[in-house]
């Protein structure tokens, strides 16, 4: 297969969602279909003791959550699938912000009864910014919720969203019989009981079939017609350049848990999502068709297998061939690498790759090179924009419990920090460590690591901090500039890149810090170089 079609074949999409909608579990039954795994993971249920695939860190199996970014892919029908399954809990939100700078596009996942979320607008607002395109699956129809209408209804002023049903579900909960298929027009009974594999199904060609009576009643069947009738009447015919544009997105309805109409998503998603897009870099459009090799670095993993303490930068590929054994250019290092081993990710198995295709995600073992945000390229010189770091909300001292393990310690700290887990201030006045997090959560994270990968005790020590503020000088004023970091001395403080970050303990103090010295401009996030 030539190098244009092994790029037609590509779709590479993140999973979004507020927690608990089902996420994780319709990552899974989609790898069930592709036949990537045998029998999907339960994901909460402590009775069974295989954790979900995409959960591979030990306390997302405990906790029962998602807490990174997983990278998965599947062929289907002909299609290579690449998977970033991202946390839903808002404490891990940055990891999901970064991740959809990795996506040609994504699934919104809704639970019924719960319907548009928090989080679900948080993240659906980063993908209209960036014009991705969105398809909205409603999960868990076998439960009580809300009417299929008052749900669509619901996206569409939640979240802003033109949309339009392409499957639609007869009946809910204890009713729930199945699935009308809009696109492909037909209808689909399910009569399996067993949640871990592929159910069988019943397939009607026309909702007139008669045989169709008999098997959801005729009170079932009237109300299908009648909603059948309202959808073309209400709603926009399905256009997919206005799917790929972001202005019109599709809606499907299904169990991911008890494997309703997730085929019918899966089936749809293939023909009409994009595949891989141009990125915007510094200087130029980066097209996939493109011969020469470009790529950038939008996730860093440590001690992917504990055994081996191995280290791993995620790669979206955005143009040309990655090779195996090959030298590249690392742009931020000015200096070129050679890669023996890269891996892709076939469900929960690593395996190494000779040759990878844009939108393809590659890791690469890192001995330390990688940065978030790090560009490698054939040999041109860009760097790929729009992958931000945010001010963090949350901040603590960290302190070590076993002066034995400070190496231990500092090692972790710096690898966990440069996964972009979190953020690491060393004060100047008196080179204390100050970690801070988008959500409180990720402390437990970080201790929970650094205790069982890297052996390493620490507690936290509360800080009175607002908002971690980066800092831009008017070289011409350095008399307001000294008196900044003379007056400021005790909040002034340097990231891991070294830059000057001001840690301002109020709002207020904020605002009249930036009145005082107007030539200092104070930034909430900080893009990656």
């Amino acid at each position: 297969m030539d190098f244009l079609s092994e790029i037609e074949r590509r779709r590479t999409f993140g999973i979004i969602s507020h927690p608990d909608a089902g996420k994780t579990t319709l990552t899974e039954k989609l790898l069930l279909y592709g036949g990537a795994i045998q029998e999907a993971g339960a994901v909460k249920s402590n009775k069974v003791k295989k954790g979900a695939t995409s959960d591979f860190m030990e306390i997302e199996r405990q906790r029962g959550i998602s807490v990174a970014t997983s990278v998965l892919a599947f062929i289907y029908r002909d299609k290579k699938i690449n998977i970033l399954d991202t946390p839903g809990h808002k404490d891990f939100a940055e990891d999901t912000f970064r991740t959809l700078t990795a996506v040609d596009s994504v699934i919104v996942v809704i639970d019924v009864a719960k319907g548009v979320e928090e989080q679900t607008q948080k993240l659906v607002e980063v993908c209209r910014l960036r014009s991705i395109p969105i398809l909205v699956f409603i999960n868990k129809l076998d439960r009580e919720g809300k009417d299929a209408f008052d749900l669509m209804d619901e996206v569409e002023i939640k979240l802003g969203l033109t949309v339009t049903p392409l499957t639609f579900p007869i009946g809910m909960g204890y009713d729930f019989k199945g699935i009308y298929n809009i696109w492909e027009k037909n209808l689909e009974l399910f009569n399996s009981d067993d949640k871990q594999k592929i159910s069988k199904k019943i397939k009607y060609g026309s909702i007139d079939d008669q045989k169709l009576k008999l098997s959801i009643g005729s009170k079932q069947l009237k109300q299908l017609k009648e909603d059948i009738e309202l959808i073309t009447g209400v709603y926009p015919k399905f256009d997919r350049e206005k799917y790929l544009s972001g202005s019109l997105q599709p809606v499907f309805f299904g169990s991911a848990l008890n494997n309703f109409g997730v085929q019918e998503l899966l089936d749809c998603f293939i023909k009409i999502a994009p595949k891989p897009r141009p990125k915007i870099s510094d200087t130029r459009i980066i097209y996939p068709k493109e011969v020469e090799f470009t790529g950038f670095v939008f996730k860093i993993h440590a001690n992917m297998d504990p055994k081996h303490r191995d280290r791993l930068a995620f790669i979206k590929i955005v143009s040309g061939k990655f090779e195996r054994n090959t030298s590249y250019l690392h742009v931020r290092q000015n200096k070129r690498l050679k890669f023996s081993s890269p891996n892709a990710f076939f469900a929960e198995k690593k395996q190494i790759v000779d040759i990878s295709f844009p939108g393809d995600i590659v890791g690469l073992h890192d001995t330390g090179n990688f940065k978030i945000g790090d560009t490698l390229t054939t040999g041109e010189k860009i760097n790929f924009k729009g992958i931000p770091s945010f001010s963090p909300e949350h901040f603590r001292y960290i302190n070590n419990i076993d002066p034995m393990k400070a190496k231990q310690l500092e090692k972790g700290i710096d690898q966990l920090m440069d996964e972009g887990v979190a953020q690491l201030f060393i004060l100047n006045i008196n080179n204390r460590k100050v970690i801070g997090t988008v959500g409180a959560l990720q402390f437990e994270v970080i201790q929970y690591r650094l205790l069982h990968e890297y052996g390493a005790k620490c507690n936290f020590e509360n800080l009175n901090v607002y908002k971690a503020c980066w800092i831009s000088i008017e070289k011409s004023k350095n008399n307001e500039v000294e008196e900044f970091k003379r007056v400021k001395q005790k909040f002034l403080a340097k990231d891991n890149k070294e830059q000057l970050v001001f840690l301002a303990d109020s709002d207020f103090t904020l605002q009249m810090t930036k009145n005082k010295y107007p030539s200092i401009k104070f930034y909430f996030t900080s893009e990656y170089k």
